[in-house]
């Protein structure tokens, strides 16, 4: 037997972040050898970040990128390790692997397949390196390789699939296979979606499988630019069996998952496979030859450890509430702020992001330790005693009331405050509103009244909100988070300079009739090993509203749009599938054949009217968070014109549609 421990290490990496990111590639490498770890895969780019963008065509960040890698590659003693940066060669930047061994330099691995598509954006800043192609760079005076590379480190053959490269048909394991690698390590940076973890799983499994040898894959881990939440993946399978996978939405810097593999095991598995077909045309140009000296080790029985909270049949939920946990946690930390704030207004999208903050403290905490926590947060001079003073110590909410508002909404809200801890106040902000009133009343010589005024006369209560909640923020150095959801910013259902306020929206992302569904689990379950909420029922029983006209017109979000699982429907198939109104119709005529064709043409018609005219807003939404392939956010995922033609054409297509089948539209 020839037993060898492999790892793959996470990291939570920060663009051009020089000194953090060394720390935490420097601290996976302690950890690896406090394991007896050999080789140690590393993600994709995580000397630079991943996310630089732009960043990349600077020559300095190159110059200093090749700086921290010689001081990294200086502290790689006893590990075969790889760590990713950018390389400028013959002219283009690449994205590149560098693979170390003691305490130098091996040689270079370019990406072969870019991610240009979703929030990708690699073929903008990189190139693909060509198959079969080696060259070799020069960097500090020495002449290194780079290319389409096989390394025989100590007579163990390792290959590369970079992020991407794992996610083509034409995968470069299988040539690797082909030419007698024992070890294939895939650093990556592949963003969370719903559901993903499943895909990796598979790719690898089956990389494992069909390549026959032990597959090592690595992922960022946390908040690393701002939308993109990475979920720390890491996963080790041999012969199509996953022998490990590592916790995910973790709040560590760096963590490791190590497993020890049998090279002779794989490599006679390959040779007694019918179908395995070696490359022996006797050139191994390709073949970077180091000594290493792996340390003997004695037959262990790992155990593959999984998160209890990725056991259960509420994953989704799991993944959201922890996802978004990280992901606010992260940006919190990064951006310098010293709290939240956000304007309760005791519906169902601030209480979800209320909720949200709280249990990224709560599971932090968990994780961390409340000690280690207050240190992270700049907090450690501080006397906080447990972890629900110092959500109260990080989390101020505030009610602001007009005549509108109703004590079924300020009563919700005080009890959403209590549920989660917040530090609450509530603010009477309609006097302002009144004077507002009366100077542009007074101005345009007018008296404005709700039969003729009604946009006008709702938006200026939410917008006189924003001051106040803005000012807060201010004087306690926060970040005022914005709570508006998808399904609002499709029809562009929310006030600009009012519930849009904030520097962050962490809602964006995901669709009210979810969000609903969460908290009414957040409610009577919640995440494992986080109490439930019980204080969420005042919220969860009522119909989501506005609140912004007068009570007896019995304002509702659904009475002013649409019902929402219809929106959300026909949201998914017009702006996620790309159909056409005709199309959409015959869709919602069959799965919701309870309504009326004239108002499923209606609301058809109402929703791309709407989606057409609040482009705009969707342009000056503050960051969100990217949790899946249905999101909105035009600087990452989906682009469409400010202005455009609006459907004209194609609803009238609807309409002469539905006119045929002889019913009036």
């Amino acid at each position: 037997m020839k037993l060898i421990r492999v790892a793959a290490g996470v990291l939570n990496q920060t663009p051009m972040d020089w000194y953090r990111n060394r720390a935490n590639i420097l601290s996976a490498f302690r950890q690896a050898r406090e394991q007896s770890v050999s080789i140690l895969c590393l993600p994709e780019l995580s000397v630079t970040g991943y996310g630089c963008e732009d960043g990349f065509h600077s020559p300095g960040l190159h110059q200093t990128a090749l700086e921290f890698l010689q001081s990294i590659v200086a502290e790689s003693h006893q590990l075969v390790a790889c760590v990713g940066l950018p390389l400028m060669y013959a002219g283009g930047v690449f994205n590149t692997v560098c693979l170390m061994v003691d305490g130098r330099i091996a040689g270079f691995v370019p990406k072969q397949h870019l991610a240009g598509d979703g929030i990708h954006y690699e073929p903008r800043w990189f190139k693909p390196w060509p198959e079969g192609v080696r060259g070799e760079i020069e960097i500090g005076g020495i002449d290194y390789p780079i290319g389409d590379l096989l390394f025989d480190i100590g007579d163990v053959r390792i290959g590369f699939e970079i992020c991407e490269d794992a996610w083509v048909g034409s995968r470069p394991g299988a040539k690797h296979a082909s030419r007698g690698a024992d070890i294939i390590l895939n650093p990556s940076a592949s963003h969370f979606a719903f559901g993903k973890h499943e895909v990796r799983r598979g790719f690898v499994t089956e990389g494992s499988r069909a390549f026959k040898v032990t597959y090592v894959y690595s992922n960022l881990l946390g908040n690393e630019a701002g939308r993109a939440i990475y979920d720390g993946d890491s996963m080790i399978a041999t012969n199509g069996k996953l022998l490990v996978a590592g916790p995910r939405m973790s709040f560590q810097h760096s963590a490791i998952t190590m497993h020890q593999v049998d090279i002779d095991t794989t490599r006679m598995s390959r040779a007694r496979t019918g179908s395995f077909e070696p490359d022996v045309d006797g050139d191994e140009s390709d073949i970077i030859e180091l000594d290493f000296n792996y340390p003997e080790d004695e037959l262990v029985h790992d155990e593959t450890c999984v998160a209890q909270w990725e056991t259960g049949s509420d994953i989704k939920f799991e993944e959201f509430a922890r996802c978004e946990s990280l992901g606010l946690l992260d940006y919190l930390s990064k951006s310098g702020s010293h709290g939240f704030v956000i304007s309760l207004s005791g519906g169902a999208d601030s209480a979800a992001a209320a909720v949200l903050v709280s249990l990224a403290f709560q599971l932090a905490a968990a994780e961390l330790g409340l000690d280690a926590l207050c240190q992270r947060l700049g907090l450690q001079d501080e006397s906080i005693p447990d972890v629900q003073s110092l959500i109260r110590r990080m989390l101020t909410t505030v009610y602001q009331s007009t005549r509108h508002s109703t004590e079924t909404t300020r009563s919700a809200a005080a009890d959403v405050a209590a549920g989660v801890h917040s530090r609450h106040l509530e603010l009477d902000v309609d006097g302002q509103v009144e004077q507002y009133t009366k100077i542009v009343s007074e101005a345009l010589g007018i008296q404005l009244n709700w039969q003729d005024h009604d946009i006008p006369l709702q938006n200026i209560q939410a917008r006189t909100r924003a001051p106040s909640a803005w000012m807060i923020a201010n004087l306690h150095n926060a970040l005022l988070l914005s709570t508006s959801n998808r399904s609002e910013s499709a029809v562009g259902y929310a006030t600009m300079d009012g519930d849009t306020s904030g520097g962050l929206s962490p809602l964006a992302g995901i669709d009210k009739a979810f969000l609903r569904r969460w908290l009414v689990w957040m409610e009577t379950v919640g995440p494992y090993g986080i109490a439930p909420i019980p204080q969420l029922r005042s919220v969860n029983q009522q119909q989501p509203t506005a609140e912004l006209r007068p009570p007896e017109e019995g304002q509702t979000d659904e009475g002013d749009l649409m019902p929402y699982e219809i929106l959300d429907y026909i949201e998914r198939l017009a702006i996620r599938d790309k159909m056409m109104p005709i199309d959409v119709f015959e869709h919602l005529r069959t799965d919701f054949d309870q309504y009326p064709l004239p108002q499923l043409s209606a609301w058809i018609h109402k929703f791309f009217r709407l989606w057409c005219q609040n482009q705009w807003k969707r342009e000056r939404y503050a960051p969100s968070f990217h949790l899946d392939d249905e999101n909105l956010d035009p600087k990452t995922w989906c682009r469409f014109p400010i202005l455009s033609g609006g459907y004209q054409y194609e609803l009238e297509q609807l309409d002469a549609h539905v006119k045929s089948l002889g019913i009036d539209g």
